[in-house]
């Protein structure tokens, strides 16, 4: 198969555009004969659903959880990024095109980001209008920060609250449509397999998480925004309930799934204290705007630290390695995520780490109280200080937070063309679900820009274009192909609930998140890939004889649930091993050990893999086969990344 990412035509500023008005548009007297299905209510999901159904379209919106606003885009806290250029200092939509392109270490499409820093300006106003209460300066304009890897302060934000914020916008929208009767939400309803007719995505299967009945929905069309895979690692600071079945089972109905290794590792989170733990939490990148990240210079001093011999107050300033700051005095602090993260582990494995495990760093705030008094403090960051001090017991504006990097987002996500479509015709996805935007690292402040984005201002447009080309056709469950897809998915639940063995699906969870973190994390090797496929497929076939499931489907039953996501999660873990396998370069949050500059800085190889991987899925226990997008850039210059 050839993949066509049908970028249009002519310069890069103008693709947008001109695409838009070339696409087919459905007459709005016939919009009302479509059925669309969007399978997840966060910023992506809620902002589609409610701007469909404001065009005209019948939806079908689903969630897992029991209300939209309570999806993990709610945890949002940093920001979102505009090109506004308010501070009136030198940002352009051209300059976050740039940031993005290069951020992503040139390994994402152009005119994918480019557009994405175009409607980033509207996004802005369609938030204000709802009332997003972003923070303001004294003037009264729109305030805004500075996030990692950029030199303007381009991130609108809510306090600490940003994701929350917004979400609580897009969900009135999504209201609004709701009381009109175009939107007809189904809360508490998992998506467990896709219909796929006559080689068109038609329909979903779903499972009512409270009665456990296996339900089939018929629409023109599917739309998947049902987030990333990080708990793909166990740990991570995504939501327990964040999984990668929606987009597994697209994947195993024909979706391609696209560059499944780039996992971003965000650098300020609250550290690993024990087994105990189920997830993580994460500090807000714009922490780093004001807070110094670092730690003790010699070995002998940390050793002191994490022993209780000496406090952190103690240590003087002539004996502290602000490492960040020295090793890129032109960003500092604000460098990427993935160079921030692999500088902070290369101190803890220097042995320089802190806290009583000594695998953390410092992000301390003293200079910032000093220079802006605590008050100002507070007013920017109170929320999030306040909650490090509710999870750790140390005070932040006494003591440095202890800061250490982990799973955060997935820029890997199902393939999609420029309209955003997946292999399969019919079938979409939107914000992180695919991958298209951010290359092999997202940075900050931008996961949100794109969810909204996409739902907002892309999918309007571009959904209009294939439902106008297939026709109001009615589509009907009652189809063989229906009926097909809910018996497997009913074989697959008793297969599940079969399971009678020792282990739970926990254990099984963890064992796979400590292979992947430690194989296939921070910093990969061919030796260390190729060791983690064949403890995963260890693990795979484990499970399906030692696991257990206790209770039965005819009820609320978390242990199925948790059993059928981490099924997949074991699969989707062998896909990143073999493209982080594959892929014999450095780049982004992609770290092979074997390819790095003198410098230690990730080295990639433009000749051999400027490309995405996109995945095709060829049976159960067969090797996926790899298919290549090739990149082309016509309006930036590869060059080695320097944050210098």
């Amino acid at each position: 198969m050839i993949l066509d990412s049908k970028i249009p035509e002519g310069p890069l500023a103008e693709k947008w555009s001109k695409h838009k008005f070339n696409l087919k548009l459905v007459n709005p007297a016939n919009k009302r004969k479509y059925t669309v299905i969007v399978v997840g209510t966060g910023l992506a999901g809620s902002s589609a659903a409610a701007s469909l159904a404001e065009l005209g379209y019948n939806v079908k919106a689903f969630c897992y959880q029991d209300s939209p606003r309570r999806a993990h885009s709610i945890a949002a806290q940093g920001g979102i990024n505009a090109a506004k250029n308010y501070r009136n200092d030198g940002d352009s939509v051209y300059r976050l095109f740039y940031d993005t392109v290069k951020g992503g270490d040139y390994r994402s499409r152009e005119a994918n980001v480019h557009r994405l820093a175009e409607v980033s300006v509207n996004i802005i106003d369609q938030c204000v209008a709802q009332g997003v209460p972003f923070a303001r300066e004294y003037g009264g304009l729109l305030d805004n920060r500075s996030f990692g890897g950029a030199q303007v302060s381009r991130t609108f934000y809510a306090r600490g609250q940003t994701g929350q914020q917004l979400l609580l916008g897009a969900y009135s929208a999504l209201n609004r449509q709701i009381h009109e009767g175009k939107v007809k939400m189904y809360n508490r309803h998992e998506m467990l397999d896709m219909v796929v007719v006559d080689g068109k995505a038609q329909g979903i299967v779903t499972r009512d998480m409270v009665t456990g009945e296996i339900e089939t929905h018929a629409g023109h069309a599917v739309l998947l925004c049902t987030g990333g895979y990080g708990n793909v690692f166990y740990l991570s600071t995504n939501a327990m309930g964040c999984n990668v079945t929606a987009a597994w089972r697209a994947h195993k109905k024909g979706a391609f799934f696209g560059n499944p290794c780039f996992t971003q590792i965000h650098p300020t989170c609250i550290p690993v204290t024990g087994e105990h733990q189920s997830k993580l939490t994460l500090m807000s990148e714009s922490l780093r705007n004001d807070g110094r990240v670092w730690v003790p210079k010699t070995q002998e001093m940390a050793q002191k630290l994490r022993s209780g011999a000496i406090k952190v107050n103690d240590i003087k300033e002539e004996d502290r390695d602000y490492f960040l700051e020295r090793k890129y005095p032109s960003f500092g602090n604000l460098v990427p995520r993935d160079v921030a993260s692999r500088n902070a582990k290369e101190a803890v494995d220097d042995g320089r780490g802190v806290g009583s495990t000594g695998v953390a760093v410092f992000l301390d705030f003293a200079d910032a109280i000093k220079r802006l008094g605590e008050d100002t403090v507070r007013a920017k960051y109170g929320n999030l200080f306040d909650m490090y001090y509710q999870i750790t017991d140390e005070n932040p504006y006494k003591v440095p937070m202890r800061i250490y990097p982990a799973v955060h987002y997935t820029m890997g996500g199902l393939w999609v063309d420029y309209n955003l479509m997946t292999t399969v015709p019919g079938l979409y996805a939107l914000g992180e679900c695919n991958f298209s935007d951010h290359g092999a690292n997202r940075l900050g402040a931008s996961a949100l820009m794109q969810g909204l984005a996409d739902g907002y201002f892309v999918i309007p447009y571009t959904l209009g274009d294939y439902l106008a080309t297939i026709g109001p056709k009615p589509v009907d469950d009652k189809h063989p192909a229906f009926v097909t897809a809910k018996k497997g998915v009913e074989e697959r639940i008793q297969k599940l609930l079969s399971l009678r063995g020792t282990k739970t699906v926990d254990e099984y969870h963890r064992e796979l998140g400590h292979i992947m973190w430690e194989y296939c994390g921070m910093a990969r090797t061919a030796e260390g890939l190729t060791k983690a496929k064949g403890l995963i497929r260890e693990l795979r076939e484990d499970y399906w004889n030692n696991a257990i499931v206790l209770g039965e489907n005819s009820e609320i039953n978390q242990s199925l649930e948790k059993a059928g996501r981490v099924a997949d999660f074991l699969e989707l873990g062998e896909l990143m091993v073999d493209d982080a396998l594959n892929r014999s370069e450095s780049c982004g949050g992609h770290f092979r050990v074997e390819s790095q500059t003198e410098e230690g800085e990730a080295k990639r190889d433009d000749e051999n893999f400027s490309y995405v991987s996109a995945w095709e899925y060829k049976g159960e226990n067969q090797p996926e086969e790899l298919h290549k997008e090739t990149l082309v850039f016509e309006n930036v210059k590869l060059t080695q990344r320097s944050y210098k």
